[in-house]
């Protein structure tokens, strides 16, 4: 099923991640594209606030995978667009994350699409700039 949402500013764009993390189940991921400027870390933020996480959250650029276990269920932030090989997935143990208990964001996640289970839905956030500066689409799969 197939859900979009429109957003028209960066405060909705977190309420539409807060409601999806309110929903969240353990085991779920969620892989999640967009453009630089879309809206990612906004979202992300929204989602981790629904689990009821209240210590900020970045991007982890440059530690592929942040780890936030302060909430209802363990949540799991990764960014892999600066992996360099697919290997170091299973260097940071990234099955421990997949399929454990908690609830994945895989931004980038196209660079290890191999490694992506079937049952990740899919989260696109896409902007229009005839509708907006803020106008946000997300979509999800």
């Amino acid at each position: 099923m197939e859900t979009m949402i429109e957003t028209t500013s960066p405060k909705e764009t977190f309420e539409a991640g807060r409601q999806l993390g309110l929903l969240a189940q353990s085991g779920e991921i969620y892989i999640l594209n967009g453009e630089l400027g879309a809206g990612k870390t906004v979202f992300t933020q929204g989602v981790a606030a629904g689990l009821g996480i209240r210590e900020h959250v970045n991007s982890p650029t440059f530690t592929i995978v942040q780890v936030y276990d302060s909430g209802r269920l363990p949540f799991y932030h990764f960014d892999v667009y600066r992996i360099g090989d697919i290997e170091e997935m299973d260097e940071i143990g990234y099955e421990d994350y997949f399929f454990g208990n908690g609830v994945c964001i895989v931004e980038w996640a196209e660079l290890i699409a191999e490694l992506i289970p079937r049952s990740a839905r899919k989260i696109t956030i896409e902007k229009n700039p005839e509708k907006g500066f803020d106008y946000r689409k997300i979509t999800v799969e």
